[in-house]
């Protein structure tokens, strides 16, 4: 449905008693909001209206790319039926929930990141994106029964047909139960299925090693493991002093060495573990709602949005970005933003001068 908390509709009363029955109805755990228009507005009256236990729940999620992807290709095969603004607004929901799963749906030209993306030669830069997604999707591993088209393509061995073939047995014959059904995929022989296996994850499998990063080929020799503790896989899992008590000197070999068993460990003692962080709920100042509010000397949180060989903008939670200046980044000498700052890193900064005409706003970090 479609709430009108704002003028000109405004009608906020109306508005809170939906929210507030979606969240009955669907035991809503989390709220994402658009950075865009309004969306500072949003935060502030989902922040008045609810329970104070929901402010560390509400989340702006940054709206680039939303609009293309709602018209694209993969979003009409996804939800042919519905209209373009909730599209993007399922898509800004998911980044919320698997940011890597949702944006690499989107070119990346339409996301606008970096000082010279449309600079650069733009098939290099795509073959290095797609290294590092593939990168990404590797370390993070991918859920085998609930991945999209679009993300299995980018897991080692794979490729776009495999992964249409993935999704099309999904359906056809219900979830994965284990890895070893993966050889019953049309064109996923064993040569894709060694590449592959590792970064795949089965959630609830009968073999509790399938949601690890664990090569299915190492199995035996963590069931070794497991009967040398004399017990079985399950047991060794949930059991920190019977992995620590390992003598992983007694398994090396010529083939596995103790860097990959040290890894093998690491997986054990938290299996299916996402590396990622948990998201943050921004931080601004309450009281700053436009460029009009602010005033130089001013001290304020804010978050990092984009970063340049010249410095870092500086999302304040208003309409403009501020920027900090390479040589207002810190006390000491600095070549690169990047030694000091990351992106959507939280940050202090203090306001050194706004150029109202031309809606600019300058800020340091030294001496905070």
């Amino acid at each position: 449905g479609t709430i009108y908390p704002h003028p000109p509709q405004s009608n906020p009363s109306e508005a809170f008693q939906a929210v507030r029955h979606w969240i009955d109805r669907y035991a809503i755990e989390a709220i994402a909001i658009g950075n865009g228009t309004a969306g500072r507005e949003t935060l502030d009256w989902l922040h008045q209206s609810l329970d104070p236990s929901w402010r560390e729940r509400i989340y702006l999620v940054s709206e680039s790319g939303a609009s293309i992807y709602s018209a694209s290709e993969v979003a009409r095969e996804e939800f042919p039926d519905l209209d373009l603004t909730v599209r993007g607004a399922i898509s800004i929901g998911r980044r919320l929930k698997d940011p890597l799963a949702e944006l690499i749906k989107i070119d990346p030209k339409s996301i606008g990141v970096g000082q010279y993306q449309h600079d650069v030669n733009q098939k290099a830069l795509k073959d290095k994106l797609d290294r590092e997604v593939e990168y990404c999707v590797n370390q993070v591993g991918i859920n085998l029964n609930t991945a999209s088209r679009q993300l299995l393509t980018y897991v080692s061995g794979l490729g776009s047909v495999i992964a249409e073939n993935i999704v099309q047995y999904r359906l056809d014959h219900g979830a994965f139960r284990d890895k070893a059904t993966l050889l019953k995929v049309a064109k996923l022989g064993p040569k894709a299925y060694e590449q592959c296996a590792g970064f795949l994850r089965i959630r609830d499998a009968a073999n509790p090693l399938d949601n690890t990063g664990v090569h299915p080929e190492r199995y035996e020799l963590v069931r070794r493991m497991a009967s040398d503790q004399h017990t079985d896989l399950n047991g060794l899992l949930h059991d920190a002093g019977k992995l620590k008590s390992v003598a992983l000197d007694r398994y090396a070999t010529s083939e596995v060495g103790l860097p990959t068993l040290k890894d093998i460990i690491h997986e054990l003692e938290k299996p299916g573990l996402d590396p990622r962080g948990e998201a943050a709920p921004p931080e601004f100042a309450a009281h700053i709602r436009s460029i009009d509010d602010l005033q130089p000397g001013m001290v304020l949180p804010g978050v990092v949005n984009n970063i340049t060989q010249f410095g870092a903008f500086i999302d304040l939670g208003i309409k403009e970005s501020g920027l900090v200046h390479l040589s207002q980044m810190a006390d000491r000498y600095i070549k690169h933003p990047e030694e000091v700052v990351s992106l959507q890193q939280q940050v202090t900064v203090k306001i050194l001068d706004i150029d109202h005409a031309r809606k600019r706003i300058s800020l340091t970090m030294k001496g905070i």
